[in-house]
């Protein structure tokens, strides 16, 4: 697989000249493989880029601080990529969106899942139970607890039990939090280079289409994070999954498909008037 010069490893894929790139910024429990039920109609539609951040899946090569922004967008420059169609997960949806302030010449549209990261902005109670119950977890040298709080939090979610999800989402979802656990102890005490002003003050500045999706079961921090999009980016259309948690992509994949597809063709269908 390729990787950028400074050691980002991502997949891509040929294009067709009717058709922008779309790129796939993965979730913090995630890696790029979390796009595998959405990466080969995509790669059939045309070009295709996902990445897995420093610090997750085969992106293991460290700096001091980390600089997502200028990651990912060295992907699309070491792919021979202009602009492009951005979905973004979680943590990922944060990054996303600081692209779209810092370089919003290379946003064609945004698509935001569970938005997290840069776009929190409140401690609400559940997310600050899962923080205790990670960092516990971590300082006792426990992963597989630290694992599963993770899988708690962000798979399974508020008002539902193990018995509501796919044994194997969460088998998956458990194989890339320990790979990130794993690379978090190689990288030791690291930076990250932060947008400032912060992305959450200059939502008005977002000027791409975006479509932010939420699942009903995910944390109220990541509901009141997409409400805020919402309100704060001109013209963002929202939509709220009652059965999905904080990985409707994943969760559902072939109603995210229906979703990002009609999406991509309405606004392709747009830039083409």
């Amino acid at each position: 697989m390729p990787s950028t010069p400074t050691g980002i490893v991502y997949d891509a894929s040929a294009g067709h000249p009717d058709t922008l790139p779309v790129v796939l910024v993965h979730a913090g429990v995630a890696d790029r493989t979390m796009w595998d039920p959405q990466w080969s109609w995509l790669v059939e539609r045309g070009a295709a880029v996902r990445v897995d951040l420093r610090g997750f899946g085969e992106s293991a090569t460290p700096t001091d601080p980390i600089d997502h922004v200028a990651d990912v967008l060295g992907v699309l420059d070491d792919a021979g990529l202009r602009a492009a169609h951005w979905v973004g997960a979680s943590f990922g949806a944060g990054v996303v969106a600081e692209v779209a302030v810092a370089a919003p010449e290379r946003i064609a549209s945004l698509t935001l899942l569970a938005p997290g990261g840069s776009l929190l902005a409140v401690q609400t109670e559940d997310l600050k139970a899962f923080v205790a119950a990670e960092d516990e977890a971590l300082e006792a040298g426990d992963l597989d607890a630290a694992v599963e709080a993770n899988l708690d939090a962000w798979v399974v979610g508020r008002g539902r039990s193990r018995a509501d999800v796919d044994p194997a989402l969460l088998d998956h979802v458990a194989r890339m939090q320990r790979r990130a656990f794993e690379l978090a102890a190689e990288f030791g005490d690291v930076g990250e280079v932060e947008l400032e002003p912060p992305v959450l003050e200059r939502l008005g500045e977002i000027g791409a289409p975006t479509l932010v999706v939420t699942g009903a079961h995910d944390l109220e921090a990541c509901r009141d994070a997409a409400q805020r999009l919402l309100t704060g980016v001109a013209g963002a259309r929202g939509e709220q999954w009652p059965d999905a948690a904080h990985l409707p992509s994943l969760e559902l994949p072939e109603r995210f498909r229906e979703l990002l597809s009609g999406w991509l063709e309405e606004r392709e269908g747009r830039a083409g008037q």
